[in-house]
């Protein structure tokens, strides 16, 4: 087969409309060999060709014979040294870093190991098997897709609304969604989940990981997989296995489509990306990719002892930032899902781990200055889990300007607030108002707050009020894996009751959270499946069950079909009302113009809180006056920003008690709007002074009604 010398770039495999230009990058390679094969069925393959250039560290070569739909992969050629962090093998077929699709997975074999298994010596030993029958291969693709008048949404981030949602998991069970299609990207674009979705009121659809991963040998050998995805062997190549096409090619168009979809309906696309580590595990892992390619460069070794891997991830390895060549692949894997498969953000698990330049994090890391510095991935929604599991690596708050983050610190205080702790208020206050403590200094917005409750890892919010204790048992590890996450009130009952009163003091709970979450300033995000009240049977780990533990039920009975109908009109609230999605942080000083303050924090006698209030610890309940006249912000057109004064009583007491309504502005009446119990029968309005019943952990929502606005409504 004819090869010429071809371009160091771009790496990857790269279709021009002649033939394919094929680059990779290995500092301390020797030399590395291109394996055309002519089928995923093949156990060799079919030629072997030696790329003939290399321009400082990237080999190279052009192919004019080759076409899209071609599978291949290379042998590198290095010292298999791993005391000194080189583990060459070129006994073993490595994935090409930059492959667009996976033209055929892997399949677990003793071969996949550089090292022979079970040698005394372990991966000091040297394995000379071919892995050419098993190993994962790369599809050579052409880009083309119509994409016609596609249009990003760029919602901005106040008016952002986002649901967490598993491609698979979501629509497995769907029933609207023909059976065919199920599970896959074609099923999330499809009108069933998009009436859903908008039904629900969410702009956006934060996908759980969607790049080409690796079920662990481990999780295989049990009949399990890895069902969450967290173990990224491609970062280019969306997964297969969510897709209803017949070749990888049609696998990336179906991406690219539901993209458009999902577009044309208003809904912006973020990806769950994991840069942090991958799918090679420690010193004891497979040869997969990396590993094989130029194990030193690509990893993070122990500087004292190159055989190990530095983990902040919990994993077995952390990619190696300090690299240039490391830094470019995550760059180019980032352009490329936006440019290319047009998504509208993205969010970084274990995101600290990014940041580390030597050891301890540096939000100002090589990685974030050049995000900043560039002009695609700047415009883009940036997400933080702003955590690792190495030393110092819960940051946050700490991240720098364009970063929003998930805010732990939001998750753990609102449900030790429904949990009735002590001295809990004072926070449960700042966490309502957007975080200030943690965001105003940097200069960031009360956006940068990714509020949340529940999440993929952990429980769901119906397990979240009716277990304990995690119940993990499903994923053979003796209930030992997956951390305590409950910190909630399960009415003193375990698991599933048929208990009336149980039933009903777990749903008002979960109208707590829901309705807490959607009146809090910053971005709420909403756990798919928590709207349907789906359990994991308590599973707080579910990252191994691909099964009807973590696919949603979308059967609904009475119950379930009240709290889907509770929480679309949660959401609709915060849509309605300007003084719950506010750009700027509450001050509670009087606005110029106005001449009242644009929140006022409550004590039960309908005062406002005094210093004794706040330090007193046992007391729970708070009122927040939110006054619509005094948001001191303009919209995108520079008009100021007028809505209704809201009022939002929480009642975080395990007993009931009466709460004194404050005075609004000018003559009026408070109007209920919305709370986790149900309205009185006899009444919906209330005079300032009056007081207002409140039962044990309840939450009440109320809107200010002028004597002008109500002569306005009735025509007058």
């Amino acid at each position: 087969m004819r090869v010429w010398p071809g371009r160091p770039f771009p790496l990857g495999a790269t279709w021009d409309g002649s033939g394919v230009n094929f680059a990779i990058y290995s500092e301390n390679a020797e030399r590395v060999e291109l394996c055309l094969f002519d089928s995923p069925r093949a156990d060799r393959e079919s030629a072997r060709i030696e790329l003939p250039e290399r321009t400082h560290t990237v080999f190279h070569g052009y192919l004019p014979d080759v076409r899209p739909g071609q599978l291949y992969g290379y042998r590198v050629y290095g010292p298999y040294d791993p005391k000194n962090g080189h583990r060459f093998n070129p006994n073993k077929i490595v994935l090409d870093p930059y492959a667009k699709a996976i033209g055929r997975d892997l399949k677990w074999h003793d071969a996949l190991f550089g090292y022979r298994i079970g040698d005394p010596e372990e991966d000091l030993s040297f394995d000379e098997r071919d892995s050419a029958p098993w190993a994962p291969l790369a599809m050579v693709i052409d880009d083309y897709f119509p994409w016609g008048n596609d249009t990003r949404p760029k919602h901005p981030w106040h008016k952002t609304i986002i649901y967490e949602a598993h491609v698979k998991g979501l629509t497995k069970l769907m029933p609207e969604v023909p059976e065919k299609l199920r599970g896959t990207y074609a099923a999330l674009a499809s009108e069933p989940v998009i009436r859903h979705l908008k039904r629900l009121g969410v702009t956006a659809v934060e996908l759980m990981p969607v790049h080409h991963h690796v079920d662990d040998r481990h999780l295989v050998e049990r009949g399990l997989s890895n069902y969450w995805g967290y173990n990224t062997l491609a970062y280019f190549a969306p997964d297969s296995r969510y897709s209803s096409a017949r070749s990888p090619r049609e696998t990336v168009r179906q991406f690219k489509n539901m993209v458009k979809t999902l577009h044309a309906a208003g809904i912006e696309v973020i990806l769950d990306v994991v840069y942090n580590h991958t799918a090679e595990g420690n010193h004891l892992g497979p040869t997969l990719s990396f590993r094989g390619i130029d194990n030193a460069a690509y990893y993070r070794l122990v500087p004292d002892d190159r055989r190990y891997y530095m983990d902040f991830t919990g994993c077995g390895n952390t990619l190696n930032m300090q690299n240039p060549f490391v830094l470019q692949l995550i760059m180019d894997s980032l352009r490329y899902w936006v440019q290319e498969m047009h998504v509208d953000g993205f969010r970084f698990d274990l995101a600290s781990a990014l940041a580390r330049e030597l050891y301890d994090v540096d939000k100002l890391g090589s990685f974030f200055d050049i995000i900043h510095q560039d002009p695609v991935l700047s415009q883009v929604k940036l997400i933080a889990e702003p955590w690792d599991l190495g030393e110092g690596g819960y940051q946050v708050g700490n991240f720098p300007v364009l970063w929003t983050e998930w805010n732990g610190k939001y998750r753990d205080c609102v449900r030790r607030y429904w949990r009735c702790d002590p001295g809990v208020r004072p926070e449960f206050a700042t966490r309502l108002g957007g975080s200030s403590d943690l965001y105003a200094t940097s200069g960031r917005r009360p956006y940068a707050s990714i509020n949340f409750v529940t999440c993929h890892d952990g429980f769901t919010l119906e397990d979240l009020v009716s277990y304990n204790e995690k119940h993990n048992e499903a994923n053979g590890e003796g209930n030992r894996d997956g951390a305590w996450d409950n910190l909630s009130w399960n009415c003193g009952v375990e698991g599933p009751t048929d208990d009336p009163e149980i039933v009903a003091l777990r749903e008002k709970q979960k109208r707590n959270f829901i309705l807490t979450l959607f009146c809090s300033q910053g971005v709420p995000m909403l756990r798919g499946g928590d709207e349907l009240s789906h359990t994991q049977q308590g599973n707080n780990n579910a990252y191994c069950q691909d099964n009807e533990i973590s696919w949603l039920n979308w059967e609904l009975d009475e119950r379930k079909r009240r709290f889907l109908e509770f929480v679309q009109a949660a959401v609709r609230l915060r849509w309605e009302q300007p003084v719950l999605r506010r750009r700027k942080f509450l001050r509670g000083t009087v606005v110029p113009g106005v001449g009242r303050p644009d929140v006022v924090w409550l004590s039960p006698g309908g005062e406002p809180m005094s210093e004794e209030d706040w330090s007193n610890a046992e007391q729970k309940a708070l009122g927040i006056l939110l006054d619509g006249d005094a948001i001191d912000d303009v919209d995108e057109r520079g008009v100021p920003i007028r809505g209704d004064t809201i009022l939002l009583l929480c009642n975080g007491e395990p007993n009931p008690i009466r709460f004194r309504l404050p005075e609004g502005s000018g003559p009026g009446e408070w109007e209920w709007l919305l709370a986790s119990i149900d309205p009185p029968r006899a009444r919906r309005r209330w005079k300032p002074g009056e007081t207002l019943a409140m039962e044990a952990r309840s939450t009440i929502v109320l809107r200010w009604c002028s004597e002008q606005g109500r002569r306005d409504d009735s025509g007058a």
